[in-house]
């Protein structure tokens, strides 16, 4: 019994030895990672880069409201073409009318009233100014004389001293009452060059005055300026308008302005006239192509990006794009023909120099290359690889130089 014990405790110790060295023999051996590879191949390769814009016009024309009114018709329709000179719509414009018939009726007043100032002022006010005064003058100078006379007759003993000063004190109130007519007369006419320079300017304000109510008389009638699209008609008969409110845009939309959200890290890429192809979402399958036109001399925020607006001249022969929709933009900025091409998820960076892993047989070798232009998917290799060698992806093992790997060939 104790022998048969003794057996059996022996077994299982061997058993646990053989087990444990199984264990250790399959806990050394390491597992072989699987990599994706991809060739290194001879491709056309293009450098862009994509964001998002919005449409505008070009010339786009605004018209708006000069007065506040209702409006009366609206013959248009928004979104069709419209020539020079069509009428649009209409403004109530009978309270404008009004205040015109006042104020030309002021005018006529006042235009007469300048012409009286401008003539040297009231006629028949000016004559007896002029005349009372001549009459004073007149007396004063024959009382002057008789002055004279009486004093020659005085020494002579012709004439008593008496006389001769009744006459001065006449002559005295003659002098004083020239005195006070000349000044009337000075007065008169310096209240007439008053009335000309008030009345001048009074004339002046009502034309313009006028001026302006017939502009606005003139604007009632809404007609469009060129040839072009409608684009946008805000308003419908019997609405109230105020003064600087839009009623219409017009632009020739043959030819748009795309203002493309480009981040500021790939602002250094941009340069004028670079090809630029526009898509919509609400029409798919359409391109529009343009080039760019001026680059942005600043950065502004754009909700959480940073973004030079780049500003495109795009050709819209069919008028499909419509202002102020977003669109989706490609600016490209290089082309390149028949040179190596790899995916740019292959190639790593350490050091602000790129590497790849090219497979060897099962083994990884860390290569140092120089890249060119760039896409989204795709790196030219300029130097570090040959056309035909194998590259790695980076997977869900870190790769390291001299890694042995199984290769997995994409689908």
């Amino acid at each position: 019994m104790r022998w048969t014990l003794s057996r059996r405790v022996r077994f299982v110790l061997a058993f646990l030895v053989i087990l444990i060295i199984v264990l250790l023999y399959f806990n050394s051996r390491r597992a072989v990672a699987k990599v994706t590879v991809f060739p290194v191949e001879r491709q056309n390769i293009s450098s862009s880069i994509e964001s998002n814009g919005k449409v505008e016009p070009i010339t786009p024309y605004s018209l708006r409201a000069k007065f506040d009114g209702f409006v009366d018709r609206v013959l248009a329709t928004e979104g069709r073409q419209v020539h020079t000179g069509e009428l649009l719509l209409t403004l109530d414009d009978r309270e404008i009318r009004a205040q015109a018939d006042q104020v030309r009726a002021q005018l006529d007043s006042q235009e007469a009233e300048l012409r009286t100032a401008k003539a040297g002022g009231r006629a028949d006010e000016a004559a007896r100014i002029t005349g009372d005064l001549r009459v004073a003058e007149s007396q004063r100078d024959q009382l002057q004389k008789q002055q004279e006379t009486l004093t020659k007759l005085v020494a002579e003993k012709a004439a008593t001293p008496q006389e001769l000063e009744t006459n001065r004190a006449a002559l005295e109130r003659a002098n004083a009452q020239v005195d006070q007519l000349r000044k009337s007369k000075q007065e008169f006419e310096h209240q007439v060059e008053l009335d000309r320079t008030r009345l001048s300017l009074t004339v002046a304000n009502a034309q313009t005055q006028l001026r302006d109510l017939q502009d606005k008389i003139n604007s009632a009638r809404l007609v469009s300026p060129i040839d072009g699209t409608l684009f946008s008609l805000p308003v419908h008969p019997g609405d109230f308008v105020h003064t600087g409110d839009l009623l219409a845009d017009i632009a020739n939309l043959r030819r748009v302005r795309v203002r493309a959200f480009i981040d500021e890290p790939e602002l250094g890429q941009l340069k004028p006239n670079q090809m630029v192809v526009v898509t919509w979402q609400a029409l798919p399958g359409r391109t529009w192509t343009g080039q760019t036109e001026n680059i942005p001399r600043q950065v502004v925020a754009r909700g959480a990006r940073n973004v030079g607006e780049v500003l495109c001249s795009v050709s819209n022969e069919g008028m499909e794009l419509i202002p102020n929709t977003t669109v989706d933009v490609r600016i490209d900025l290089s082309e390149r023909d028949n040179v190596l091409v790899i995916p740019r998820g292959a190639v790593e960076i350490d050091h602000s120099h790129d590497y790849v892993y090219r497979v060897e047989g099962d083994r990884l070798h860390k290569v140092e290359i120089h890249t060119g232009i760039a896409n989204p998917t795709s790196y030219e290799v300029v130097s570090g690889l040959q056309e035909g060698d194998i590259v790695a992806m980076p997977g869900d093992v870190p790769l390291k130089d001299k890694m042995q790997v199984r290769v997995v060939t994409p689908e």
